[in-house]
């Protein structure tokens, strides 16, 4: 009798509740029996007890097997393993002492500058701001480049894509930004990147300057995909670290194309299907989870600023398409314009802020449309220009394209050697002051900026 109860006994207990085993291992996923009671994103250790073993997350299930994606690489991992339950989530430590640090994917300090001074910890999952306690969007935020400023002006607490083929550049946009924006701190993510593009930006794009009020987040394309993906999220709460003490920050993330690809590889490796262009599922719900907690909270803000990298220079591709749903306004940089050395390449014609009429004045606001119409009216007519078909006075819309198109084009053009040290409404006065000087408009007024 008593033989029976134990045999039942030790039939119903779980041997692996405390730790677990690994069973098997399928490409970038590590199948474990084991521990018991683990959540999806819960932290696990494989091969020690504590940081003697290698980290890993939990990222799925299949039947009654747990799947682990290790936070570094595979290697020494074999069968039967020991996988012990950290019993919490990823989570960082923050602090004043990020500012002028670069680290890595997870948080961890790279830049040989000692250890990080931390003032508190902080996971990596939290709610974005409830849509009813938001700050409206009502400040203009200054960013120093003309051609943002002037015609597509960004707000505190806006989320604007960045849309560019490769090598177009988003990099040097980004850092003429962080330079020289009327931001408190600038946290900027660099995910997917190469090594060098790493160093040249945070060394020539940045510099000292820049750094020094800056936290740079650096997960490399050779990185496994799960630090990939934890970088962005590290990046943002960082920035809602620095928002809560009443900073404006901006939150820059280069690039949102290489999250998803992350993402991507890890919904595959945990069994999801792949949907389009072989995104599963869980991309396209990571997004708006993400780009949502960018913006206006009662403390500060987060003005998210993220790169999207379109493929075949195609922007109707997925990611770029979801992106685009999510966000308040896209800027994008033509390839076009970059071979004709017109830096920053923004085409100010595609490009749509969405809370611009509520950030600047009246005038402002008359004036870039006006700017913007003249763009469209010459690049109607260009080919009939240059090849000499189109005859002065033949059309007054043409002819006064014809007249402010190179003084437009100067003001939108800023290379890095211009000077940055302007304000937003000194950018601002001196559109309105192009503008003002129309032979066929002479009712143009420069009103002074509000």
């Amino acid at each position: 009798m008593n033989s029976d109860i134990l045999k039942r006994t030790v039939e119903k207990t779980n041997l692996y509740t405390n730790y677990g085993k690994v069973t098997d291992i399928v490409g970038l996923v590590v199948e474990s029996l084991g521990p018991d009671n683990v959540s999806v994103g819960e932290l696990c250790y494989i091969g020690g007890r504590y940081d003697d073993g290698i980290r890993a997350e939990v990222v799925g299930f299949r039947g009654r097997k747990i799947l682990l994606m290790p936070l570094g690489e595979i290697e020494g991992i074999r069968l039967g393993t020991s996988v012990f339950r950290a019993n919490r989530q990823f989570s960082i430590p923050v602090g004043r002492g990020l500012l002028g640090r670069v680290v890595n994917g997870l948080g961890e300090p790279i830049d040989g500058k000692g250890p990080i001074h931390s003032e508190s910890v902080k996971t990596l999952q939290s709610k974005p701001p409830d849509p009813l306690s938001r700050r409206r969007v009502k400040e203009p935020l200054g960013t120093g480049v003309k051609a943002l400023d002037g015609l597509v002006s960004l707000g505190l607490g806006q989320r604007m894509g960045i849309f560019a083929g490769s090598g177009v550049g988003k990099s040097t946009l980004m850092g003429m930004i962080a330079l020289h924006s009327s931001a408190d701190v600038n946290v900027i993510a660099l995910v997917g990147e190469r090594g060098k593009e790493v160093l040249d930006f945070i060394e020539d794009m940045l510099g000292p300057d820049g750094l020094r009020r800056s936290v740079v987040v650096v997960a490399t394309s050779d990185q496994p995909a799960l630090i990939r993906l934890k970088a962005p999220f590290v990046a943002t709460a960082i920035a809602e670290y620095f928002r809560d003490f009443g900073n404006d920050v901006i939150l820059m993330m280069d690039s949102l194309t290489r999250v998803a690809m992350a993402q991507r590889e890890v919904g595959l490796a945990a069994g999801e299907p792949p949907t389009s262009r072989g995104y599963t599922p869980s991309v396209f719900a990571l997004l708006p989870r993400l780009l949502e907690r960018a913006g206006m909270t009662e403390s500060g803000s987060i003005t998210g600023l993220y790169t999207v990298l379109v493929e075949g220079d195609d922007f109707d591709e997925p990611i770029a398409d979801a992106s685009r749903a999510i966000l308040d306004g896209h800027l994008i940089l033509s390839r076009t314009l970059a071979s004709r050395g017109h830096f920053p390449p923004i085409d100010v014609m595609e490009s749509v802020s969405r809370v611009m009429k509520d950030v600047v004045s009246e005038a402002h606001w008359k004036g870039a449309m006006d700017a913007k119409e003249m763009v469209a009216a010459y690049t109607e007519a260009e080919d009939l220009i240059n090849i000499g078909a189109y005859k002065q006075g033949n059309n007054p819309r043409i002819d006064r394209a014809l007249h402010f198109i190179e003084p437009l084009n100067e003001y939108l053009r800023q290379g890095l050697e211009h000077k940055f040290d302007i304000g937003f409404d000194e950018n601002i006065q001196t559109l309105l002051g192009v503008l003002a000087n129309s032979p066929s408009d002479n009712n143009v007024e420069a009103i002074n900026v509000v």
